[in-house]
């Protein structure tokens, strides 16, 4: 892993557009087909390495255009989908016919501003060597994209979104700085799954006509280089198990294996849930890596084939960037280890530190992550608290995951409907078995439940009194210099956030929209935001910015496209995306490199 190359000023250059960078990386390929591919024996004509989103799109594009594949996982049959199948299953998109409906009014002008804000790219996005050049050019393509094409293909292959959009990271404060200026967050009707399911159908005919073949628990721990191009991959066939999805599986070796082809594909995910690799990279910018964290990932996502594809040639860009969210909720009921389920919270918790100091904007519920983030590890403590109400969490709290949404997982309206009238069953089991909730009555017995929980005793009663009892002064009046208030009315503004994420502007200690709970937020890994550089067409790049013949890379390895797409943040609803777009890229352009 390297360090930053020097910064660049951020200029406004139109990059190659979605379809004319697929075709431009087609016509690439086209001319540069691997001179070994005809003198070295094959198994395939491309080997994917990752059995996730990435790399069913990947292997569905290669097969649609009659290449034979292999498909590698170190995982049994049952975690087909990755980490995709776990998700909300949300979608960023641009001018959408769900953002009309709501009143919506986007573009892809303004998704672009919003992008190029988040993202913050400084890192030679002009220079060719730079750490950016990629990710800069893969970013607006992926607008581009969100803007114009992926609506219309995801819903010719089946897909449908929840009607009413979602505002994720709503930013700090300036029209051109973080955050997304109107909500683009398109929940898939069915989750996870949903987004999964087209793509394994695809594959899944395609091993029924022999053109793809399943190598599930073979482990790659090596890319095969011959005349400086990859021609396959050599690793270790782990025994067979039962393990259900998202468990642990065995890593007990009982074979090794060799497989030849003229292209290799890796789309192997993350770091997520390798706590040591998070530590390792994290950045100075973020303050002290937590001590503490919790999961949002299952065990297989490791990052071993970061250190194994840079090792054949490829660079590694933008390792310190990664997306990790404050919410994080302790699993009562686990699958993987350290299991944590994330809080997609609305606008009206309060949002204090561990010694009940509350934050400032933009430390707001919903609005700004990674400052959040920072912000807490500031504080010197590796934990922070919501305190809110039960009419808030009744209409604002949601939890990551398609499992702990079974209304929208199972495509389910009357349970759907009937969040009208009472909290979702999801969230008040974590309220009442969830070991991070304080429910009471009234604030001394809350404080009191929040100092037995942590077992410190930061929290004093009269300091949060007066900090709560400040705000809900602020309710009288329809105009406010509170942040939070203000972006509780703003909130409300939205019909979107009326029907479905924002409770009725109310005072936290109203008897009336009691109990009061207190809920603690942990730290919880989920995201690689940088990774192996690509170009646009999901070549691997070497040091020198040279593809290295034979090498492509997708999804979270390739930090989502180019090495880092979002930059330093993200919009939300993009990681998904990003796996689809990147995917597509890179098994449209390595099936034209294999072209006969």
């Amino acid at each position: 892993m390297e360090n930053s190359s020097p910064p660049a000023a951020i200029t406004r250059r139109r990059a190659l557009t979605v379809a004319g960078g697929v075709l431009a990386g087609a016509a690439l390929a086209q001319t540069a087909v691997p001179a070994f591919a005809a003198t070295v024996a094959s198994d395939a004509d491309a080997i994917v390495v990752g059995h996730g989103l990435a790399g069913l799109v990947a292997t569905a594009e290669l097969a649609a255009a009659g290449r034979k594949v292999l498909l590698l996982d170190q995982e049994p049959e049952t975690g087909l989908g990755g980490q995709a199948f776990w998700s909300f299953g949300g979608l960023f998109l641009v001018d959408s016919a769900e953002q009309r409906l709501m009143g919506v009014k986007d573009s892809r002008e303004l998704a672009w501003q919003d992008w190029l804000g988040t993202a913050g790219f400084d890192r030679g996005i002009d220079d060719p060597a730079g750490q950016d050049h990629w990710a800069h050019k893969w970013a607006e393509a992926y607008v581009d994209f969100a803007a114009e094409e992926k609506r219309a293909w995801l819903a010719g292959l089946g897909m449908q979104w929840f009607p009413i959009v979602g505002w994720a990271e709503r930013g700090g404060g300036l029209a051109d700085g973080h955050g997304n200026s109107v909500p683009r967050f398109h929940v898939t009707w069915g989750t996870g799954p949903a987004v999964v399911e087209p793509f394994e159908k695809k594959v899944r005919a395609a091993v029924a006509d022999k053109l793809v073949t399943f190598k599930f628990r073979h482990r790659v721990d090596e890319l095969i280089v011959t005349g400086g191009a990859v021609t396959g991959v050599r690793g270790a066939v782990l025994e067979p198990s039962s393990a259900a999805r998202g468990k642990p599986s065995s890593r007990t070796v009982v074979g090794e294996f060799e497989l030849k082809a003229p292209v290799v594909v890796v789309t192997s995910g993350g770091i997520g849930a390798n706590h040591d690799l998070v530590r390792a990279n994290w950045p100075a910018r973020l303050g002290t890596p937590p001590k503490s964290m919790i999961t949002g990932v299952p065990a297989h996502v490791d990052g071993r084939m970061l250190a194994i594809t840079e090792r054949a040639g490829g660079r590694i860009v933008n390792p310190d960037r990664m997306w990790h969210y404050t919410e994080g909720l302790k699993n009562y009921d686990p699958i993987w280890p350290g299991h944590g389920i994330r809080i997609l919270p609305g606008p009206s918790s309060m949002w204090f530190d561990a010694t009940g100091k509350r934050f400032s904007s933009p430390d707001i519920p919903g609005y700004d992550t990674l400052h959040t983030l920072k912000s807490i590890s500031d504080s010197g403590y590796e934990y922070s608290w919501f305190v809110t109400t039960q009419k808030i969490i009744a209409k604002e709290f949601a939890l990551s995951g398609s499992e702990q949404n079974p209304d929208l997982t199972e495509k389910n309206i009357w349970k759907l409907l009937s969040r009208i009238w009472q909290t979702p069953e999801p969230i008040e089991r974590f309220k009442e078995k969830g070991e991070d909730f304080v429910v009471a009555k009234t604030l001394p017995e809350l404080v009191t439940g929040m100092n037995r929980l942590t077992g410190d005793n930061l929290i004093e009663l009269a300091p949060l009194q007066r900090q709560i009892e400040a705000r809900d002064r602020e309710i009288d009046n329809p105009y406010t210099k509170d942040a939070q208030v203000m972006g509780i009315r703003n909130a409300l503004a939205y019909p979107g956030d009326t029907l479905s994420r924002t409770a009725a502007i109310h005072k936290i200690l109203d008897p009336g929209a009691g109990p009061l709970i207190a809920v603690r937020l942990n730290i919880l890994t989920r995201k690689t935001l940088g990774g192996l550089q690509t170009d646009l067409s999901g070549r691997v790049l070497d040091a020198s910015g040279t593809p290295i013949s034979g090498l492509y890379a997708a999804g979270e390895v390739a930090g989502f496209g180019g090495g880092g797409v979002h930059g330093y943040r993200s919009l939300e609803g993009t990681f998904l995306g990003g796996c689809l777009f990147s995917g597509r890229a890179a098994g449209r352009a390595a099936a034209a490199a294999t072209a006969s």
